[in-house]
């Protein structure tokens, strides 16, 4: 999930409602955690706006984790996945354990949640908040903290208290009390918080990570976590971490494992990129890649993911919906105008804005943070909105030069294929999936193959469903790049097991 530190991150935020179900200790030791939902009603407005992609597509996404073996040491944490963009699970604090789900995270390191003392973040007042005088094992620190997360920012102050994972109990754990969460990144997220299971190296204020403690007081047989991540969004079971090994039972063969080369986040060297089984040569001197929980999609270079999506026909999502806008109601605007309505009002006649008595706006989310500011993040609604409020003015424009209308929805239309997409999000068409080619990583000597169908990620139904490219962009400079984030998207296909006592990462097919 990176913390801000150089990689910026995009995020997918999908919200669902879901039931805690506790299960008691199995006959193997080990305890389960598994979480129930219910469906998404797309009728609702904030379920209709994200399923319309109105957060972006990469962060905060997506953590899965793994198996069980029987007569193991191992605890396993059962999570929740929905739409294949966001996977979570449940963890305690305090004593009595107070319930938080939270995304376990191998981009970052720290542990947060809500404060009950988050006043003035309306993101707090969704979630679950940690109440200090409930907890017999609360610690006061109070040292101000904050994290810069590549979509994201919480703010608070750090205390210590006991943590529940799965069975496992962690004494003493230093975490953040989140008092600001500004922004809708955490508004619209399911998830109350972060467990970071990164390098202590970029651990904020140098708080030691959970997954130290686990390993420093005894709590498993060995220094590994796995993950499996169910890519099956309608399956109740959204995958599994474990905590203490891996579980034969959720991969084929064997792992290929490469060495750790930066700790930080889980860093390792990756051989050349390869598009229809061909080479694309850019990283045929190496790369360095990074497994990250907290990612949903794979992001990489501009120049070898610019390629790609070129030939799976990706298009920006802003220019896409420039373009629907264009061909659904170009026309009417153009009727509107020759009949000398208000320019500013026409959008919010048609129903593609909403009008506050000055102008018109979108009905969507307007803005998340990124990297160093804060930068506009349209969302389908909000896409629509510009891009009828700019076709009007193109439109307004091409009138007073008296072209014939065809000719004006031509331009137009033209205008919309040189719209960025603000946030390097892409959409494909449904349809043309399965013509799709092959994308494959090289990694310790073996390539790892994606298909259309693994790299595709689709959003909803029938005529309504909508597909988003798997690749977005992220250009790092050497030495720390070229970089690729492999995210939830690989992930799913290959069940990773992140190996600390040997510094390695290793890669198996996902059974």
């Amino acid at each position: 999930m990176g913390n801000g530190r150089g990689i910026p991150f995009v995020i997918l935020i999908v919200t669902i409602l879901i039931l805690p179900l506790i299960l008691p200790v199995s006959a193997d030791g080990l305890t389960r955690i598994a979480l129930k939902k219910r469906s998404l009603d797309e009728n609702s407005r904030v379920a209709a706006r994200l399923v319309n992609g109105e957060v972006d597509p990469l962060k905060y996404g997506g953590i899965g984790l793994r198996g069980v073996l029987d007569g193991s040491e191992e605890d396993i944490i059962r999570l929740k996945n929905y739409m294949n963009a966001q996977y979570y699970g449940e963890i305690g604090i305090g004593s009595p354990p107070q319930k938080f789900t939270v995304i376990f995270d191998t981009g970052s390191s720290n542990l947060w949640v809500p404060s009950a003392k988050c006043y003035f973040s309306v993101a707090c007042f969704f979630h679950s908040k940690y109440k200090s005088s409930k907890s017999s094992t609360y610690r006061k620190n109070g040292q101000s903290a904050a994290i810069q997360y590549g979509t994201g920012a919480v703010a608070g102050f750090l205390s210590q208290d006991h943590i529940t994972v799965g069975d496992l109990l962690v004494k003493d754990q230093v975490f953040i009390e989140a008092t600001k969460e500004p922004g809708v990144t955490f508004l619209v997220a399911k998830f109350d918080g972060i467990l970071g299971l990164g390098f202590k190296e970029i651990s904020v204020d140098k708080v030691v990570p959970v997954w130290y403690n686990m390993v420093d007081q005894g709590v498993i047989k060995d220094p590994i976590f796995s993950f499996w991540l169910n890519r099956n969004s309608k399956d109740g079971d959204g995958g599994e971490i474990v905590f203490g090994g891996s579980d034969p039972k959720h991969y084929k063969g064997e792992h290929t494992y490469v060495p750790v080369t930066l700790k930080g986040y889980w860093q390792f060297d990756m051989g050349d990129v390869l598009v229809g089984g061909k080479n694309t040569g850019f990283c045929s001197g190496g790369c360095a890649a990074i497994a990250d929980s907290g990612t949903s999609l794979i992001a990489g270079p501009t120049t070898i993911i610019t390629e790609i999506n070129q030939k799976i026909g990706a298009a920006g999502v802003v220019s896409q919906e420039c373009k629907t806008v264009v061909s659904q109601y170009g026309q009417q605007i153009l009727d509107l105008l020759l009949t000398e309505a208000q320019p500013t009002k026409i959008c919010s006649q048609i129903g593609l804005c909403t009008f506050d008595g000055a102008h018109s706006v979108g009905i969507g989310i307007e803005s998340v943070v990124k990297g160093n500011g804060v930068k506009s993040s349209l969302g389908r609604s909000d896409a629509m909105c510009a891009a009828c409020e700019m076709s009007v003015v193109w439109m307004q424009n091409q009138l007073r030069e008296n072209k014939t209308q065809e000719l004006i929805l031509n331009y137009v239309n033209q205008l919309c294929e040189r719209l960025p997409s603000p946030m390097g999000e892409s959409a494909v068409d449904c349809g043309d999936v399965s013509s799709m080619p092959d994308v494959s990583f090289t990694i310790g000597g073996k390539t790892f193959e994606l298909t259309a169908e693994q790299y595709i990620l689709k959003v909803g139904e029938g005529p309504a469903a909508q597909c988003i490219s798997g690749f977005t962009a992220l250009d790092v400079a050497p030495p720390r790049g070229p970089l690729w984030i492999l995210g939830d998207i690989f992930m799913g296909v290959y069940h990773t097991e992140f190996d600390y006592g040997n510094l390695r990462v290793g890669f198996a097919k996902a059974a």
